[in-house]
């Protein structure tokens, strides 16, 4: 194996990519399994993608944010080693496609060269936390929520507490009461209040998409904003130890919840609160921003910067200071322009720009007399398209033109129903806020289930042709402070008919909506059966042509493929996999306490010491589909435990909830952990023989 130093003085970010470096040459030698090493390298931001041999690596940007000189550098990681494509995504990450495996290792340095990070992009942990990209520029907001943010984001990041959840954990902060981070369908979302003059946060619990949606709960209507980590530590611990790790359709924190009931869920939180305290929080991290020279005011001739000024524009709270959107068609942006427009950053506007949830971009720190000249600079590379978070800035994920669980092609249906809307419906991009979203499957990473108008990808079956399909859905969207619409599925129609679809629903929305009247106050007006009755005949298959067999954006004939989903990562069940994991953690147990991190050495013996005992309870078939699970079942069926150690195994690996945490503690919780993952051993030894 040839191994390679990073250029930059940061071993904690070093040993991380050396790692992954080390565990792609014992895949590639047989050293470990392909399920192991799947999840090994998911919560490192590498993904498997729809086609064979080529990676998927997604950058995590905290809260969108980046810099000119970042944006840089990942249009040069993209020409090195992919296609010279940034895609972003409805999470605020880039993604880059067809990465060799072998090369990701040297990506990673290539990026931490200007601190960003693969961790935790991907897997069964704490993903990337959004943010709204209004966030202390917002004239409506009670204090600018950027340093709590970016305070979560690194407290978690390779926190042990939560690198092998049973799923993902979804974060947002909002800026204000308008929402626009859409916390109602996170796992944890902040939105900022001031009560008698201290900051805190309405907090919102398990919300989440996908094919069962389902709101957040209003945890509290002010929490202290010192509180809200270790609040947030507490539920994840909880949902580590409640929550399912076999079936991967419900293992999310709504479903522990939806099962347990919320009194039941923040008992057990209430719990894990008694040996957590707050870690300190930096409050000088805000937005700063460098100040871009000043140009001479004008207004250009173009007959498009009326409507794009409208459209793209935004008042900050900073006097004389502006923000600007840009559009990005499908998320995709060469790095070519990329570049280019780093440098219009640089010189037009402060550095403190935003990715956004729907794939485009917001330029902020814009003084009134650079507008101008910048539009005339985003115009000449194709940037200064009317309608950012409009009708036509369309939210659509990759689909099957790189993801495994592709049904549909979310991107190519998305080119032709903004080139529609372009063409036929300009009024409607300037005059009404309405948004369209498309996933190409049921998992919802295009967020169509809460789009006024969604679609989701889909097949129907014409004898034994299969045809590509679209199930059409309408109604969804924000309703502001933590508070949300998901949208009503009303019917599936071949894919090709989609654009007479959207057709027809704007075109009755043009006519018969009243005087300020929003999309869904006219949809709630007219009704779902409305719609569905006026729509149906466009479901009809049986005059299906040749061309209804081929996908928007493709050549051929469509093929349902679908692969593994890896998104939440894999269940691992083999014994000696689990076995070599107890070891593997009990290991990173030894190594915290050697570097002075008890809390992080307890939390990996308690892992170690539940991956071996999940060991002997699989060799026995017994339900082991949690934490909780595991621990109640091995009390069970080995009562031997109990004799040798003097106590029930559930009270031995619950001294991590119930001591002091201190130094010493954690020496003697691992030297017990020790004895224990021994013991099990020898029982697996009896079970073998």
């Amino acid at each position: 194996m040839q191994s390679f130093r990073t250029e930059f003085e940061n071993p904690v970010v070093e040993k991380d990519i050396l790692d992954l470096e080390k565990k792609i040459y014992a895949f590639k030698n047989g050293l470990i399994g392909e399920e192991k090493f799947r999840s090994l390298r998911l919560a490192r931001g590498v993904y498997g993608q729809r086609q064979h041999g080529v990676q998927m690596v997604r950058i995590k940007i905290p809260l969108g944010r980046f810099t000119a000189r970042q944006l840089i550098r990942i249009a040069d990681v993209s020409d090195t080693y992919s296609t010279g494509n940034l895609h972003i995504t409805t999470r605020q990450d880039i993604q880059i496609h067809y990465v060799s495996l072998d090369k990701t290792p040297e990506l990673w340095s290539e990026l931490e060269k200007d601190e960003i990070t693969l961790r935790e992009a991907c897997g069964n942990t704490v993903r990337n936390i959004t943010a709204s990209i209004f966030a202390g520029i917002d004239p409506q907001e009670a204090f600018d929520v950027t340093p709590y943010a970016n305070h979560f984001f690194n407290y978690f990041l390779r926190n042990p507490i939560c690198q092998d959840l049973g799923r993902k954990i979804k974060v947002a902060f909002s800026s204000s009461a308008s929402d626009t981070a859409y916390t109602y369908f996170h796992d944890l979302g902040f939105i900022p209040v001031i009560e008698n003059d201290v900051k805190g946060f309405r907090m919102l619990l398990g919300g989440g998409i996908g094919a069962q949606p389902r709101s957040a709960d209003v945890l509290f209507d002010f929490i202290p904003a010192e509180q809200i980590i270790p609040m947030s530590e507490a539920i994840i611990r909880v949902f580590d130890r409640y929550g399912e790790r076999v079936k991967r359709n419900k293992a999310r924190l709504k479903f522990l919840i939806k099962e347990v009931g919320l009194e039941q869920f923040m008992q057990w939180v209430n719990l894990e609160l008694n040996n957590q305290s707050a870690p300190l929080l930096n409050e000088s991290d805000v937005a700063h921003f460098s100040q871009p020279n000043l140009f001479a005011l004008s207004n250009p001739t173009d007959l498009l910067f009326e409507k794009w000024y409208k459209t793209n524009v935004f008042k900050q709270k900073q006097l004389g200071l502006f923000a600007v959107g840009i559009p990005i068609e499908n998320g995709n942006i060469s790095s070519q322009t990329a570049r280019i427009l780093a440098d219009i950053i640089k010189i037009y506007a402060g550095d403190d720009s935003r990715f956004t949830v729907s794939q485009s971009i917001l330029l902020r720190h814009i003084p009134e007399e650079n507008i101008s000249s910048l539009y005339m600079a985003l115009k000449e590379i194709g940037l200064a398209t009317p309608g950012f978070e409009r009708i036509n800035d369309i939210t659509a994920c990759p689909g099957t033109d790189t993801c495994n669980l592709g049904i549909g092609s979310s991107m190519g249906l998305a080119s032709e129903l903004k080139r529609v809307i372009e063409e036929e419906f300009e009024d409607l991009i300037t005059d009404y806020q309405l948004t369209i979203k498309i996933s190409g499957c049921m998992n919802a990473c295009g967020q169509h289930t809460i789009a006024n108008i969604g679609f989701q990808g889909m097949t129907i079956q014409q004898g034994n042709q299969i045809a590509p399909a679209t199930q059409v859905l309408l109604g969804g969207g924000l309703l502001g402070n933590g508070f949300g619409r998901f949208a009503d599925k009303l019917l599936k129609v071949p894919s090709r008919k989609v654009p007479d679809v959207l057709r027809w629903i704007l075109n009755d929305f043009s006519s018969q909506h009243l005087e300020n009247e929003n999309f869904n106050e006219y949809y709630d007006r007219k009704t779902a059966d409305y719609f569905f009755q006026h729509l149906k005949s466009f479901a009809d298959t049986s005059q299906l042509t040749p061309i209804d067999f081929i996908d928007w954006g493709n050549e051929s004939k469509y093929e349902k493929a679908i692969g593994v989903g890896e998104c939440a990562g894999v269940m691992i069940d083999l014994i000696q996999t689990l076995l070599f994991e107890a070891d593997e953690m009990y290991e990173w147990a030894e190594n915290s306490l050697k570097e002075g991190k008890p809390g992080d050495a307890v939390y990996h013996a308690y892992a170690a010491q539940i991956r071996a005992a999940k060991a002997l309870l699989t060799a026995k078939n017994v339900s082991v589909n949690s934490h909780e699970s595991i621990i109640k079942a091995f009390d069970t069926h080995f009562p031997d435990f109990n004799a040798k150690f003097d106590t029930s195994f559930e009270a031995l690996i619950d001294k991590n909830r119930t001591d002091t945490l201190t130094f010493i503690f954690a020496e003697n919780y691992l030297d017990t952990a020790s004895k224990t993952i021994k013991w099990i051993k020898i029982q697996r030894n009896e079970q073998v023989n």
